[in-house]
């Protein structure tokens, strides 16, 4: 059994050897500053677009490469893994993202001409792409946007390298923490 023992509370854990967990611990963190945001008298607006990459700004022919635990192998592209992964993961399969370091085969999808709108609302440098493509895929992502006229910096293109909604929910959640009130949120 596994328990989440926050602040000065873990020299307590560590008398018991209970285990903390750190993951579980910087989300809380990145929660309690979200609240504590949100109940502040700050009413200065701060706002903020976050843009997936795929399937919203761009549709790629990178795929997924899976491992079945009988050995069978085979792909996926990016609608059937946000669709399946639970599933398959649950079941034991095993994923490999590499294809996903680089944009392949990219065309516009149908968000990418409202990005160039959404540039000017809150400026380029509050604009930003949170895509669950690995951290590796930053580079490619930036160059594609840029060769197609979205200037967004490169330190705004975030690869989770996780496709979970709770991962993206606390990146969010670490957004409003930073003071950013007025959202918009496309995936």
């Amino acid at each position: 059994e596994n328990f989440v023992v926050i602040g000065s509370k873990n020299n307590l854990a560590q008398e018991y050897n209970i285990p903390i967990l750190k993951p579980q611990i910087k989300a809380n963190t990145t929660l309690s500053n979200a609240i504590a945001f949100s109940r502040s008298n700050e009413k200065t607006t701060k706002g903020i677009t976050v843009l997936d990459f795929d399937d919203t700004l761009a549709t790629t022919k990178s795929l997924v490469k899976y491992t079945a635990p009988n050995g069978e192998t085979g792909t996926l592209n990016a609608e059937q893994y946000a669709s399946t992964y639970q599933d398959l993961a649950e079941q034991g399969y095993k994923f490999d993202f590499s294809e996903f370091n680089k944009v392949v085969d990219a065309k516009l999808a149908p968000l990418f001409e409202k990005a160039l709108k959404l540039q000017k609302k809150f400026g380029a440098e509050n604009m930003f792409v949170l895509t669950a493509r690995p951290p590796e895929a930053q580079k490619a992502i930036f160059d594609y946007l840029k060769a197609n006229g979205l200037n967004i910096p490169l330190k705004n293109i975030t690869g989770l390298g996780n496709s979970t909604a709770e991962a993206k929910a606390l990146w969010i959640a670490d957004k409003v923490g930073e003071g950013y009130n007025d959202f918009y949120f496309a995936d």
